[in-house]
This record gives structure tokens, C-alpha cells and sequence, in this order.
């Protein structure tokens, strides 16, 4: 058969990533599609610079002559960003091209439009790479998983934020400081804001959440908080307590909606994805029929990310002259039966708290805190009350709660906070068991 012709549009870490792995295993590539893969063209900002990886690849700066070629079947999409990476891709889908993408922030924002266009097209949009790096957790789900009503997940999918949590807890070190180390290793970005405050994540939980349930993505519903809040005592009184704290996407089917939130989370040490560290990714998928499923592995990098591009270039070598109606949907659902099920909004999700605050250190402090948990229909589950440094006239308090409801603790918060005997502000950071109920 003949050779299935890919042009790349980058060809930076994951694009040089993929050129190198086609190339070094062309031969085992092509057993298991069938017929070879052949990368003829390759878009780039720097022809110098890529001409040391090209070799005598045929190099462009106008990524346009690589999404117009009429000999290209399959336009891998690396570049990253919403623009121009959309106006591509979707001249790519209007030339009746199928489309390879990395890239979570357009997936997530513009996949009901993207997939709506392919579907119509009769073409393929393959998005392995967009989460979880080499972890296939995208065609665990939409096809691994097929029997299963998905009843939640929750994953740490972003590399930088778990690494930074690691060296935190290892070295009890301040945020401040782990970050630096974390910009000066290249874990994180010299503008960090989209790993550290979570929105890199809550681009994966979209995606993540569309294909578990049905339904289309929905990236300005998701609830996200990130990490740059915590401080050293709160990751060493987590441990104390038997619990690690992970920047967790977690989606779940609730009696009134789905819950899609990113936010720092209490998980006990017990549990497998507890730990995971460093720079490494995990994903916990519950399914009624198999239960508990966890996909582990390396979120990010050159090979890694490019182990699921050509993954995908694979799987739609396979399909490429298949009739549309027998692949696989993009969102594992039919087009016709994606769900309206709503997203619900965080103040109607239940969850367990840990809650950290500064009070004086007087008679009756206890019960007025008690009081008002009480009055807010919230249980305690655990009290530690630490002993005052000499001279000290506060006390930390951290307490664990019982499932409640966001808005009950909300509003106890705020009215602790307001007591003359509460210093500062309460810390309060969402505590999931993850159990197998």
C-alpha cells in the first residue's frame, strides 16, 4: 500500500520528538499500520535551527504550505496555543485532511467546533497527546472502557505542579523556592500561571470528562485553584495526619450533575496515586463493571509526548480509508447522543476539608469554632490543636471534616474568620478519599 504522507507544524520538543521516533522505528511503525508513515514536510519559525534535526526533510516557514499541500494526508498539529492553531487545523479539516494534535488549551476550548467540522468532513481529529503525555489515558477511556458507566476520575496531569509539591514535602521548602528550582530545571515556564494556577490542568480534566461522560467540552465551567497558595507547614501537617497533597483534576457523576474541578486536594498516603512524584502524571479512572483503574507514566518530554502522536498517526493510517461511520467517535459517545447533563456549580459539590487557622490561645476559642461548624450541618472528623511556641500568645488549629457541601463550609469559614480570637485568614484545602465505594 501506499505510504500515508504527514506534515508536521513544529518541530520543537514534541515535533523533533516525533520526527526522531518515526524515524528510528520506521520499520516496527510500519508492521503494526501497515504501510509507512512517511513525514514529507515540516512547518518551522527557524529553518536554521531545524535544519540540524530536518536533515533533507523539505522545510517551510508558512505553516499554510504544509495544511494546503494536496499530497499531505495527515497535518500533525505541535505548535501549541488557540492561534494561528486553529485557524489551521480547521483548513486542514476543510481540505479534507485528518488532523494529529498535542494541544490541550484548543482542544479543550474549541473541540465541540473542531469535531463538529471533521464529523461533517468525514476526517479524523486524534488528540492522544493532549493529556497525560505517553499515558494512553484518552483511548483507555473511549475504548478500553467502552462497558463501563465511568462514575469518576481524578488525576495529577500537570508535571510541574506534582514536582513542585514532591520537593516541598521532601525538603520542606517554600513554594517561592521550589518554584525557582522548578523554572531553573525547565519544569516550569518562565511564566508559570498555567501550571501552578491549575488552568493546564483544568484544560485535560475538559477533555478528560467529555469522553468519561458523554458530554461536550465545557473548559468555562470547570472550577480551578492551584497550588501557589500552600505553604511548607500545610504539606508537613498533611503528612503528619497520613495524607499527601496533589493538584488533582477530578471529575465525578453526581445525583444532580457532574462536578469539573482543579484544585489542591488531601488524598491518604495509602492510595497508589498518592504516590506519584515528581514530574510524573496519574490517572484514576472508577468504571462500574471494572472499578478502579489507574494509567501512570510520563507526562510530558520529547519521546514520551511523541510516543502518543504517533500513536495516533497509527490509528489513523488503520482508518484511513474506512468508511466514517465505523471509527471511533472523537468523544467515544455518537455525535447525536452526547449528553446536556450540567455542569454543577462548586458550591454544590460535596467533599471533605482540612481546615487550618491562627486562634488566640483562650478559654472557649474551641467551642465557638465547634459551634459554628455545627450550625453550618458540618461534622468534625479530627481535631489537632499544636502546642504554642514559648512566648506565643496563637495556636494552630487544624481541623477534618466530614463530606459536606461547599457552600456550608463557605460560609462557616467566613464567620470564623470573623471571631475576635481568629487570626488571619482559614486555610482551606478539599480532602478526597478516593476509596472504591
Amino acid at each position: 500500500m501506499k505510504p500515508i504522507n504527514v506534515g508536521l507544524l513544529g518541530l520543537g520538543t514534541v515535533g523533533g520528538g516525533t520526527l526522531t521516533v518515526l524515524r528510528r522505528n520506521a520499520e516496527e511503525i510500519t508492521r503494526r499500520a501497515g504501510r509507512e508513515i512517511r513525514v514529507v514536510r515540516a512547518a518551522v519559525r527557524d529553518l536554521e535551527k531545524a535544519k540540524l534535526l530536518a536533515g533533507d526533510l523539505p522545510l517551510t516557514t508558512n505553516p499554510f504550505d504544509v495544511v494546503d499541500d494536496p499530497d499531505i494526508d495527515i497535518v500533525v498539529e505541535l505548535i501549541g496555543g488557540l492561534e494561528p492553531a486553529r485557524e489551521l487545523v480547521m483548513q486542514a479539516i476543510a481540505n479534507g485532511k485528518h488532523v494529529v494534535t498535542a494541544n490541550k488549551h484548543l482542544v479543550a476550548k474549541y473541540g465541540n467546533e473542531i469535531f463538529a467540522a471533521a464529523q461533517a468532513k468525514g476526517v479524523m481529529v486524534a488528540f492522544e497527546a493532549a493529556v497525560g503525555g505517553g499515558i494512553p489515558i484518552i483511548k483507555a477511556l473511549r475504548e478500553g472502557l467502552t462497558a463501563n458507566r465511568i462514575e469518576w476520575l481524578a488525576g495529577i496531569i500537570n508535571g510541574t505542579s506534582n514536582f513542585i509539591l514532591t520537593e516541598m514535602r521532601d525538603k520542606g521548602a517554600a513554594f517561592e523556592d521550589v518554584l525557582k528550582e522548578a523554572q531553573r530545571l525547565g519544569y516550569a515556564e518562565a511564566d508559570p500561571t498555567f501550571d501552578i494556577e491549575g488552568i493546564d490542568a483544568a484544560h485535560k480534566l475538559t477533555i478528560l470528562s467529555a469522553i468519561a461522560f458523554g458530554i461536550p467540552m465545557q473548559f468555562d465551567r470547570a472550577y480551578t485553584e492551584g497550588i501557589s497558595k500552600l505553604t511548607r507547614e500545610d504539606v508537613q501537617y498533611a503528612e503528619e495526619l497520613g495524607y499527601r497533597i496533589k493538584l488533582l483534576g477530578i471529575a465525578r457523576r453526581a445525583e444532580n450533575g457532574i462536578e469539573l474541578r482543579v484544585h489542591p486536594t488531601l488524598i491518604p498516603e495509602r492510595r497508589l496515586i498518592a504516590n506519584v512524584d515528581g514530574a510524573m502524571n496519574a490517572v484514576l479512572v472508577k468504571g462500574d463493571a471494572v472499578g478502579p483503574t489507574l494509567y501512570y507514566g510520563a507526562g510530558a518530554g520529547a519521546e514520551p509526548t511523541a510516543s502518543a502522536v504517533i500513536a495516533d498517526l497509527v490509528d489513523v493510517t488503520r482508518l484511513h480509508t474506512a468508511d466514517p461511520h465505523h471509527r471511533v467517535p472523537h468523544l467515544a459517545f455518537q455525535p447525536d447522543q452526547l449528553s446536556d447533563t450540567p455542569i454543577l456549580p462548586m458550591d454544590e459539590v460535596r467533599t471533605a476539608y482540612y481546615l487550618r487557622l491562627r486562634a488566640f490561645d483562650r478559654p472557649g476559642v474551641l467551642a465557638d469554632i465547634t459551634r459554628i461548624l455545627a450550625d453550618g450541618d458540618i461534622s468534625i472528623d479530627a481535631m489537632v490543636q499544636k502546642e504554642p511556641a514559648e512566648g506565643e500568645e496563637q495556636v494552630t488549629i487544624i481541623l477534618l471534616t466530614h463530606i459536606t457541601v461547599e457552600k456550608n463550609i463557605n460560609a462557616a469559614i467566613a464567620k470564623i474568620e470573623a471571631l475576635d480570637t481568629v487570626a488571619g485568614q482559614v486555610m482551606r484545602i478539599r480532602l478526597e478519599e478516593l476509596a472504591a465505594k
